[in-house]
């Protein structure tokens, strides 16, 4: 038996814990006094208000070891809770370089979602479940939703499952059940949420399935309905750490104060400044109040930043200070003052991109007057994703090499979905969805009307599609070249799954064999297409990510629970993402575009939740500011256009928050008015177009309070060294139809900045080329030319 199993045998630190108090801690003087003071600060409740870059990592991590180190709290009697996997990856792999030494046994070091599987695990039968439940991923609670939405005659396309499972996640957030959803949300979903919300239960219940909302929501359940269970853990969790504390939602908020009301011993890390999360549930009001929640609470403020130069969190400071709804703190720094925060406006979003990418190649050459960056040390951080596009048009236009960070990821391409169903059945054989996702993948002659007769059965027969297709199949309900193939598969799944439940068994091994004899492996090496060779590779590589597991299972739960794969290209490419996707991130070199009203802040955000909304997008501009070490760049646009439409812009009202001295303004006067600027260039520009823009804002500019403020006035009155670029005339983004037949996969081409390729794939007017010394290149298909044109021998 475990210490864990055995309560008693965890009530009193061991004499070898009591002897760790005696060691050194050379750890506490690498802190500083604030850092410290949260470290040492052991028992009770405390608060880490921890500001961008002041080493909270550092800190929260110092407190994990110096718990361990004083012999207060076994490895396994410290819950740790984090956000991301790599975030815990991290945690653990600094308390060991602080102990010295590798630590084992700290099994409670992990996010929301992955501790709370393995107490679900333990205790599943508490809300019906079995231990071997499996955990879905949207896309199976979307086509899941949608049964259910079609079963009771409600019209998909008015009423979408997308919309539906977005409104059950919100409530199971809230940490309603359904049978708790207010009145006043109940009626939503054509007066059917509720009602579709407990079907949707049923359902999942039936299925011995859960999806990410249920893990949180069924601790909770079982915490409050069974006080001995809760009590268990209570005694078992001695202390409790909880990071990103003002990302928490209700759900997490229940389930932390659940299980820290007992000993109060909690402490949150966590800074209401960087709440940016409202729309997928966090509640900065969770950490506003702490001290309402555990009177008597330790707040330490963490306000000494190691990340940025006083310019750029005198600038952030200066924003966020506009935010009513805060507990307050003031970032500085020991180091030199640095750059400036630059400010720059541009005629459209074409001509910001354009600048953006010409700024970034001067500053990799180092002729901007700053040392040199590398391509690594840059990114542009967007407010909106459609606003990627002209920057990834410029720089494949140019040749400039560039990452979107948060973009499609490895285990949500198709072919790995499909693989991953397989995987699931031979787990969880009962798990339908996982069927109905491979039964005619590869195509086996199974359409719909046979779809329909399995699920027929297994409905009738109160058991799942996979026993159904069985008595199906006894009950010779259907024939043909269909039958025989399922047959086969039917009888392979029972095999992998008795396979899978055999510890002796090599799951590497059997993935593949379940690859092989699925015929999926087959079904690509006889596909034609371009994309046939790469979706091979992707199998190899899922087959080869199960090495660092002990079954299926366990890989399953862990590519459920974190979709975070990275891939690591030796080249240096700039960084492209949205401010959201860089929270936690760090570069020496900022730039943050798209800075209009409307566009940042967000109107839809303002419009849907007022001065609340305004409030999380000044927290996001914050957290945009604070992501640079060295210089940041903020930058917008007189026109955009967006979703093909032209539209004029203001400049936002978060410009005028900009601190005067910490600001280097480098538009020059007249970009909104005057001889020069919108109102100067709009005729040579797009006269059909600008005439009613410049009409527009100069009306605008003249009753906007904007324009009246010490801000505006600044930027209007001050020239600079460095004038704008003249404006072209704007391009529409029209896809070239010749580029996009000019060349096919295997031909040889050539250009101009990277020499002679051949071409592996099209996609769009931008191709996918392997150049003979530049490697893996996306080009524009009319920089390319035939590799004849231009003397190549072929080989």
């Amino acid at each position: 038996m475990s210490s864990f199993d055995d309560p008693n045998a965890m009530s009193q630190p061991s004499l070898a814990a009591r002897a760790m108090a005696a060691r050194p801690a050379p750890y506490l003087d690498e802190l500083n006094p604030a850092q410290r003071a949260a470290v040492e600060a052991l028992d009770g409740p405390v608060l880490m208000l921890a500001g961008a870059g002041t080493g909270k990592t550092k800190a929260l991590t110092a407190r994990i070891a110096h718990l361990m180190q004083t012999g207060r709290a076994r490895p396994n009697e410290i819950l740790a809770v984090t956000f991301t996997n790599k975030a815990a990856r991290e945690m653990k792999d600094r308390v060991g370089r602080l102990m010295g030494q590798t630590v084992e046994g700290m099994p409670w070091l992990g996010t929301f979602h992955a501790i709370c599987v393995k107490l679900l695990r333990r205790h599943a039968e508490l809300v019906g479940l079995k231990s071997n439940f499996t955990i879905l991923d949207t896309d199976d609670q979307i086509r899941l939703m949608k049964q259910l939405i079609i079963a009771e005659n409600i019209d998909e396309k008015r009423w979408p499952a997308r919309q539906l499972a977005g409104l059950i996640d919100h409530w199971k957030n809230r940490a309603w059940r359904p049978d708790q959803v207010p009145a006043s949300e109940a009626s939503a979903f054509n007066h059917r949420g509720s009602e579709l919300y407990d079907y949707y239960q049923q359902r999942l219940k039936t299925l011995n399935a859960v999806d990410f909302g249920d893990l949180l929501l069924h601790m909770v359940t079982i915490f409050q309905n069974h006080p001995d269970v809760l009590e268990q853990y209570q005694r078992w969790f001695r202390y409790v750490l909880v990071d990103e504390y003002q990302d928490t939602n209700v759900a997490q908020y229940l389930w932390l104060r659940l299980l820290a009301q007992g000993h109060k011993n909690i402490c949150c890390v966590g800074d209401d400044d960087q709440s940016i999360y409202g729309w997928r549930g966090a509640e900065v009001g969770n950490i506003l109040r702490f001290e309402k929640d555990f009177p008597g609470a330790k707040v330490v403020r963490l306000e000494q930043n190691y990340r940025s130069t006083p310019h750029i969190l005198a600038a952030a400071s200066a924003v966020i200070d506009a935010n009513q709804g805060r507990l307050g703190k003031t970032l500085w720094t020991a180091a030199e003052d640095g750059e400036k925060v630059r400010l720059i406006g541009h005629w459209d979003g074409e001509e910001e991109a354009r600048w953006i990418g010409e700024e970034v190649e001067s500053m990799a050459r180092g002729t901007r007057g700053l040392r040199p960056f590398s391509l690594d040390e840059m990114a542009i951080l967007v407010r909106a994703s459609h606003q990627m596009r002209a920057f990834e048009d410029r720089f494949l236009t140019i040749g400039l090499p560039y990452r979107v960070i948060g973009g499609p990821r490895f285990y949500e391409r198709m072919e790995i979905r499909d693989a991953m169903a397989y995987f699931r059945l031979a787990v969880s054989p009962d798990d339908d969805l996982a069927f109905e996702r491979v039964v005619n993948t590869p195509k086996r002659g199974l359409g719909d009307k046979a779809q329909q007769k399995i699920q027929m059965t297994a409905r009738s027969n109160g058991v799942s599609l996979v026993d159904g297709a069985r008595i199906l199949l006894q009950d010779k309900g259907l024939g043909g070249k269909g039958g025989a193939e399922l047959r086969v598969l039917v009888d392979a799944i029972g095999r992998w799954s008795d396979l899978a439940r055999q510890p002796e068994h090599n799951h590497i091994e059997l993935a593949e064999q379940i690859l092989d004899e699925s015929g999926y492996t087959a079904h690509w090496q006889n596909d034609k297409t371009p994309e046939a060779p790469g979706r091979l590779e992707n199998l190899k590589e899922l087959v080869k990510a199960l090495e660092s597991f002990e079954n299926l299972q366990g890989f399953l739960e862990h590519v459920a629970l974190i979709m975070d794969n990275e891939s690591d290209a030796g080249e240096a490419k700039v960084s492209i993402m949205t401010l959201h996707a860089a929270k936690g991130l760090e570069f020496p070199a900022v730039f943050l575009p798209g800075w209009e009203d409307g566009l940042f802040p967000s109107q839809r955000s303002m419009d849907e939740s007022g001065l609340k909304g305004l409030e999380e997008e000044r927290r996001l501009a914050y957290v945009g500011i604070t992501r640079a070490e060295e210089l940041a760049t903020i930058s917008f646009a007189a026109n955009r256009r967006v979703y093909g439409q032209w539209q004029s812009a203001l400049p936002s009202r978060f410009i005028d928050e900009l601190p005067e001295a910490h600001v280097d303004v480098l538009t020059p006067p007249g970009l909104y008015g005057g001889g020069y600027g919108a109102a100067g260039m709009a005729a040579s520009a797009s006269p059909q177009i600008m005439t009613a823009a410049e009409s527009d804002l100069q009306e605008r500019a003249s009753r906007a309070d904007v324009y009246n403020s010490p801000g505006w006035k600044r930027l209007q009155a001050r020239s600079q060294s460095r004038p704008m670029s003249q404006p072209r005339e704007s391009r529409s983004m029209v896809i070239d139809a010749e580029a996009i037949s000019a060349f096919t996969a295997g031909d040889r081409v050539f250009h101009t900045k990277f020499g002679y390729g051949t071409v592996m794939g099209l996609e769009g007017d931008k191709i996918d080329v392997e150049f003979d010394k530049a490697g893996g290149k996306k080009v524009v298909g009319r920089f390319l030319v035939a590799a004849a044109e231009a003397g190549d021998v072929p080989f």
